[in-house]
Order: structure tokens, then C-alpha cells, then sequence
């Protein structure tokens, strides 16, 4: 049962019990653990049995969300549409035998939730690790709840600060190499480089056929994300910008002694709350 939050500026943190809490985790690493747990609570909590369009995102905590998902059972699933992000994603829905949709045909989702690689004490997000940030942000702009999920790792004070690869932008190819100068010589990103692939010669290559861009910056930067976000999103070629801010409802994050830290938004205030292990 949780306590009443009060809402405060910045983050408070209490304690409440739960039994959300998986237990044969056993067989799992201390990480996987930490996804299993942020995934599994962060389902409880918000997929309902009155949602019946579910965004599924991308990353690696997403396949214990559909293991979660699939556990509420054949009868409640049955009349359920499922929405992913990318390949991956698909996958997951249709070899869980789970209905595939597309956003085409559900222009408003329900609920998606979906992973990041980091998030700050705004949650703020830094999205596109996998290059399906484009995906995810329309997935995400498209749900009525918009909810994270990470291990312990990805939540930081700033973003930038435990990933440092930088601002995942996709961009045209056409375009990538004026893309490139911009952020060099204008919007203070000296480093910013083209991502190349690991297993074949040459780019990766997103679902739609472009690049990716990352982008590191000095904190002082990052300590305004929705700033340089525009900033970004201005230059010809930009097709979208993995930093989703003002975005997410909660974000759940797994902790290697059990418990779930979540930070959500509670009256424009974004408040912080551990779940215990039960």
C-alpha cells in the first residue's frame, strides 16, 4: 500500500511496501534482476485491465514488460492491441502471441512504456541507444501515460552523466555531413560523430532508412535539455532527437538490493518514492 505523497519541489523520498515484487530471480544477473523488477512493477502499477492499446517500446528491461504483460493472462490480453517501436518489439509481441497493431490504425494509445538510457531528476530522457528513438518518441507522444523503465544505472541527476555517447539525432543521409558541421562549429557538440555499425562496413542504418548522429555536451548544457532539443530539431536534415523531455508520467528504476525507485510527476512536481521488497 502507498503512502500519500505530498508534493514538493524537486524529489522527496519515502518508503512503501509492495507486492509487485518478482521472486524467481534467482537464475537472472544482479542487472537483469534490476530490469526484471523496474518492469514488472511498472506493469502492475499502470496496465490496467481498462487499457486495451499498449505502446511496447524498445531496449533491453522491454522483453520482462511483455513477460509481465503475458503473465495478466489470455483472457485480458484477448481483446488488447499492442503497438511496438521497432523490430524488436514486434518480435516480442507476435511470439508472445499477442495482438499486433499498428499506430496508424491507433492513433491514441493507452499506455506505453518503454525503456532509456538515462533519465534525469526532471525525467527528462535520453532515448536512441538502439536507434529507434523516432519510433519511440511517436509512440510516447501518442499515449495518454508515457511510462520508463531502467535498471539503477540509468537514473542520474543530469542526463550525460552515466551515458556518455551522447545525443542520439537521426538524420537524413543526405544531410548527415552538414548536420555534423552544425553541431561541431554552432550548437557546441565538437565531438559529435557519425554512429558506425559493428558487424558490416559502413552506418547504421535506422527502421527508417537513416543515420544516427550522437552528440555529447558539456553539462552546462544538458542541465537545460528542452533548449538544446530545439535547437537540434532546427537543423535541415534533423529527423528527430532522441531527448524526450516533458514527456514521462513515472519512471521505474530497478536496484540491485531489491527494491524499485520510482520518480513520477505529481501536480508539475516530480517526486521520488522506494519501493521495498515485500
Amino acid at each position: 500500500m502507498q503512502s500519500p505523497i505530498t508534493p514538493v519541489p524537486r524529489l522527496v523520498t519515502m518508503s512503501v511496501s509492495t507486492g509487485a515484487v518478482p521472486t524467481a530471480t534467482t537464475t537472472l544477473s544482479a542487472i537483469e534482476q534490476s530490469k526484471r523488477l523496474a518492469a514488472y512493477t511498472a506493469v502492475d502499477k499502470h496496465i490496467l485491465p481498462e487499457h486495451k492499446v499498449i505502446g511496447i517500446g524498445s531496449g533491453s528491461t522491454v522483453p520482462y514488460v511483455v513477460e509481465r504483460i503475458v503473465a495478466q493472462g489470455r483472457e485480458l490480453n484477448k481483446d488488447r492491441v499492442f503497438i511496438p517501436t521497432g523490430f524488436q518489439s514486434k518480435e516480442l509481441i507476435v511470439m508472445s502471441d499477442l495482438n499486433l497493431g499498428d499506430v496508424d490504425q491507433f492513433p491514441t494509445i493507452d499506455v506505453t512504456i518503454d525503456g532509456a538510457d538515462e533519465v534525469d531528476l526532471d525525467l527528462n530522457c535520453i532515448k536512441g541507444g538502439g536507434a529507434c528513438h523516432l519510433r519511440e518518441k511517436v509512440l510516447a507522444e501518442a499515449a495518454n501515460t508515457f511510462i520508463v523503465v531502467a535498471d539503477y544505472r540509468k537514473n542520474a541527476e543530469y542526463l550525460g552523466t552515466n551515458f556518455t555517447p551522447g545525443v542520439p539525432i537521426e538524420v537524413v543521409p543526405f544531410a548527415y555531413a552538414q548536420v555534423l558541421r552544425k553541431l561541431h562549429d554552432v550548437l557546441g557538440s565538437p565531438n559529435a560523430t557519425l554512429r558506425m555499425a559493428k558487424a558490416k562496413a559502413g552506418p547504421v542504418v535506422t527502421d527508417n532508412s537513416n543515420f544516427v548522429i550522437d552528440a555529447p555536451f558539456p553539462r552546462e548544457i544538458m542541465m537545460d535539455p528542452s533548449t538544446i532539443l530545439a535547437k537540434i530539431k532546427m537543423l535541415t536534415g534533423v529527423v528527430e532527437v532522441g531527448l524526450f523531455c516533458n514527456m514521462a508520467q513515472a519512471a521505474y528504476f530497478g536496484n540491485e538490493d531489491g527494491s524499485v525507485t520510482v520518480k513520477r510527476k505529481v501536480e508539475s512536481k516530480v517526486v521520488e518514492e522506494s519501493i521495498l521488497p515485500s
